[in-house]
């Protein structure tokens, strides 16, 4: 039948013909000048709404039409309760959890409650508000984003009074959206490396990836494929049992978790203790670490519980655990063996293939090769 509905004067033409004169679908296609399907299915709508011809004299058009065209009755829905969208999204971050498997569960605590593809519609327009741009998923104990935020704190030098601008590292845990936050002088390997550590004893174990930016302390060569990780960076991953996958250069929708968490840190951190005074560096990271914790326990508005919540239930149980003893940093140096046997840093010589670790005694055959060539 066409979209566009017929006249009423049309309609009463087609019954006329069709009651009074008998007429074939076809001929009185052929008269009034509509298509087949239209004729049937409007004869058929007019059989099963109990019209008959003639009409009655005081139906007019719009009662005639509300007969033929009868709204179909919602179904109440009173008894099919909502899913629980935030449980839902909380849920789908555990391993092997599947939107199938929890409509299978609301449905067995709600018998005449919502289809499958109603159930599963319900969470993606969560979803679209939760991720407007792109979607990620990240599962629990995953992944660990870090970064350096762009607006930095300051210390206030004692004799001078000059302010001392410092870094503030901040890491966040993928699922759960946990952030950790700490000032640092510089953003060299050490600086680097020790705030990784006190953010994964901060958090009781290591995610299984952890996603840096490409600064020289993570990424000694930046590379659409195969960047090359710093050598110090990749053995505290290994350390800790994780692996170290950069971003892709000046694409930060690769790290969005964190992009947003350094956005919250600039806010809540870096402008809450703006007007406060700190000389040292500790005495500025106890400030940080107050406020940290009380973001981390703030309610969030999108999932009703905090990060700190989320962390406990999804993360922390199936991190990493630490191992028993800290990472010890060990700074690497291309290196070549003299005529003695003794390891000397490489200065405009030509450089030994075997990288040696800084201060170590140990000389391995290659460099003894080397050094006798």
């Amino acid at each position: 039948m066409a979209g566009t509905r017929l006249l009423m004067r049309r309609l009463r033409e087609l019954l006329r013909l069709k009651h009074e004169h008998g007429l074939s679908h076809r001929a009185i296609t052929q008269a009034c000048g509509v298509g087949l399907g239209t004729v049937s299915g409007y004869l058929e709508r007019a059989t099963h709404a109990g019209l008959t011809w003639p009409l009655p004299a005081d139906l007019d058009d719009a009662a005639l039409e509300a007969r033929l065209f009868v709204r179909p009755e919602t179904p109440p829905t009173a008894h099919r309760p909502p899913p629980d969208v935030v449980r839902m999204h909380t849920e789908l971050a555990r391993q092997g959890v599947t939107l199938q498997l929890l409509w299978l569960e609301y449905r067995a605590v709600h018998p005449g409650g919502y289809s499958y593809s109603q159930y599963c519609e319900h969470y993606r327009q969560f979803a679209r508000r939760l991720r407007p741009s792109m979607r990620q998923v990240h599962r629990a104990g995953e992944t660990l984003f870090v970064d350096f935020a762009g607006k930095r704190p300051h210390l206030v030098d004692r004799h001078t009074g000059e302010l001392v601008l410092v870094e503030l590292f901040v890491g966040s845990v993928g699922a759960s959206g946990l952030i950790y936050a700490e000032a640092t002088r510089t953003q060299d390997l050490a600086a680097w490396v020790g705030a990784h550590i006190r953010l994964l004893e901060a958090c009781g174990g290591s995610p299984a990836l952890w996603i840096p930016d490409n600064l020289k302390s993570a990424v000694t060569l930046a590379h659409p494929y195969e960047p090359e990780v710093n050598r110090t960076y990749a053995e505290l991953a290994r350390h800790y049992g994780a692996v170290v996958i950069p971003t892709r250069v000046r694409h930060p929708r690769d790290k969005p978790r964190v992009e947003v968490s350094v956005q919250i840190a600039e806010r809540w951190i870096v402008a809450v203790l703006r007007d406060r005074v700190f000389f040292e560096l500790a005495d500025l990271n106890a400030a940080i670490g107050e406020e940290v914790a009380r973001l981390n326990d703030r309610p969030m508005r999108d999932h009703g519980v905090s990060r700190r919540d989320r962390f406990e239930a999804l993360d922390h149980p199936v991190l990493r655990p630490l191992p028993l003893t800290r990472f010890e940093v060990g700074e690497w140096v291309r290196c070549r063996a003299n005529i003695f046997c003794g390891v000397l840093p490489y200065v405009a010589q030509p450089a030994c293939p075997t990288y040696i670790l800084l201060f170590s005694h140990t000389i391995c055959a290659e460099c003894i090769s080397c050094a006798v060539k």
